[in-house]
């Protein structure tokens, strides 16, 4: 049941005065419960038991924190329809996304589980003394990884399950024996106490220490600044604009002991289509785009808003069936009227720049919240020439530059900022003459897809979900697959230290 009280620990809480309520973006009205905002004592006592917390739980052995994540798993799957309810409610979102979304939280908090059965994932090494060793003697050094304490995770508008309370931060945090305090996200803060209290039915049921996880509201920055700021918060996870990833890096690094804060920004997730690709598959490839342009409301923070390709007639074409499949597609509602107006506002700013055209756009009255999706086209040297054209447009908006040639389509990919992903779709024929292409997106991104969309995003080791500023706060970690969990610890070497007091991974 959904109460819009905070959680200390394993105790409802709500000493503050100052509430707010989410939005059902479809119907455009309040929901009915309010919840209520942390209290700064709240926000202090949850931070003082996560500290608590820490000092057992970090010995807490794999296998048990393994049977902690898959708890929480089984604890979600019980919430059953009450949950999906929720998630469409506060999001707009259809049930088909909601369950589907919740079996990726699942998997990955079973991912985790698996990693962290046994101490493998840690690489710890030993180099054996050589107490003889001429002309000095070697010590016993052993290296392995240990948790670095409390860590805030601040949930995602865009995936409630997957990137938010339970989500691929938080799963990894308690992985590596982090204590987590969720900051939930206004937007769906519903969603985000019920799964909180599956993470704590979760943390009972297994002998986890109370203070393990603890879940707040806070609208605005001052729940989320205090957080940030409080000195025993060890690191921060977060995924969403660039904006307020910015303020968080900046509040982190300006404290007396500046910690780091694991970022996943904005992306505009450039595609590169050559000549051939057009000229060989026209059709599939507009139809394929049209559907990643346009899946989730453009939600995603790998919609490929951005497609580059070289002037011609038969490009010109291309782009004419990418405008009318992309608006053929039905209207969807977005996730919030915050999330709309940002929308109406950013995709006006590129259209209204100097040399920018709009192909196709859905035109006629919407449902209120519902994003008329828009293909819209400039040429390479203008692209080159305007930075404002090149902000990201969160929602069913592309925009596809028409390079004079390679060497210019070169040119504007390593003008780009950093990206999560970059695609290149080709033929066959291509491929030889593909390596400087490779190259510049390399250079500029986490992840280069051959012949694919960028949408989609595994959860395994091999995925990569960051990269260059200011897609990520660091290039080289992911949010995404198990190597999530190397955000959260820290490296330690023991030398010429007694057995007894080593990390049980260094024992052997």
């Amino acid at each position: 049941m959904i109460t819009g009280k905070n959680y200390i620990g394993n105790k409802p809480s709500a000493k503050g005065s100052i509430s707010h309520k989410t939005i059902n973006p479809k119907l455009n009205i309040e929901n009915p419960v309010a919840f209520f905002e942390a209290h700064p004592e709240e926000i202090e006592e949850a931070v003082q038991l996560a500290t608590q917390a820490f000092k057992a739980f970090r010995k807490v052995t794999g296998k048990q924190r393994a049977e902690f994540l898959n708890a929480i798993a089984d604890e979600i799957l019980a919430l059953d329809q009450e949950l999906i309810d929720a998630y469409t409610t506060e999001s707009g979102l259809p049930e088909g996304r909601a369950i589907g979304e919740r079996g990726r939280t699942i998997m990955q908090l079973k991912s985790f589980a698996d990693l962290i059965s046994n101490e493998d994932w840690k690489a710890s090494t030993f180099d054996a003394a050589i107490p003889d060793r001429t002309p000095l003697p070697k010590d016993d050094l052993r290296k392995t990884v240990i948790p670095m304490g409390p860590v805030v995770v601040f949930g995602a508008s865009n995936f409630p399950f997957a990137f938010s309370t339970a989500g691929g931060d938080t799963a990894s945090a308690l992985a590596a024996g982090c204590p987590v305090i969720v900051k939930a996200h206004e937007m769906h803060s519903g969603t985000s106490e019920l799964v909180a209290t599956a993470i704590i039915k979760a943390a009972e049921k297994t002998g986890m220490p109370n203070g393990v996880f603890s879940h707040l509201f806070g609208r605005g920055p001052v729940v989320g600044s205090a957080l940030i700021n409080h000195p025993k918060i060890k690191a921060v996870g977060f995924t969403g604009s660039f904006g307020a990833g910015r303020a968080i890096m900046d509040a982190a690094s300006k404290r007396e002991e500046p910690i780091p804060v694991y970022a996943e920004m904005g992306s505009v997730n450039p595609v590169v289509i050559t000549p051939k690709a057009i000229e060989a598959r026209s059709e599939a490839i507009a139809s394929t785009y049209a559907g990643s342009i346009t899946l989730g409301t453009g939600q995603f923070c790998t919609n490929p808003g951005l497609l580059l390709t070289i002037a011609s007639h038969k490009t010109d074409a291309f782009v004419e069936d990418l405008a009318k499949k992309t608006i053929a597609i039905e209207a969807q509602c977005m996730l919030h009227p915050n999330i709309k107006v940002g929308f109406d506002k950013n995709s006006a700013s590129v259209t209204a720049q100097e040399g920018v055209e709009t192909v196709a756009k859905i035109e006629g009255d919407l449902k209120d919240n519902f994003a008329a999706s828009q293909i819209v086209t400039v040429s390479g040297a203008d692209f080159l020439t305007n930075p404002k054209i090149h902000q990201e447009v969160f929602g069913p908006f592309s925009l596809v530059v028409k390079s004079k040639d390679e060497a210019q389509l070169i040119e504007i990919i390593e003008a780009l900022e950093g990206q999560l992903t970059g695609t290149i779709i080709a033929e066959e024929s291509d491929i030889s003459n593909l390596e400087d292409i490779a190259d510049a997106l390399a250079n500029r991104v986490g992840r280069v897809i051959f012949n694919g969309v960028p949408t989609g995003v595994e959860v395994c080791p091999s995925m990569h979900h960051g990269g260059p500023y200011p897609a990520s706060s660091n290039p080289k970690y992911t949010s995404v697959g198990t190597h999530a969990i190397k955000r959260w610890v820290r490296p330690i070497s023991y030398q010429s230290f007694p057995k007894e007091l080593l990390p049980e991974s260094l024992k052997s």
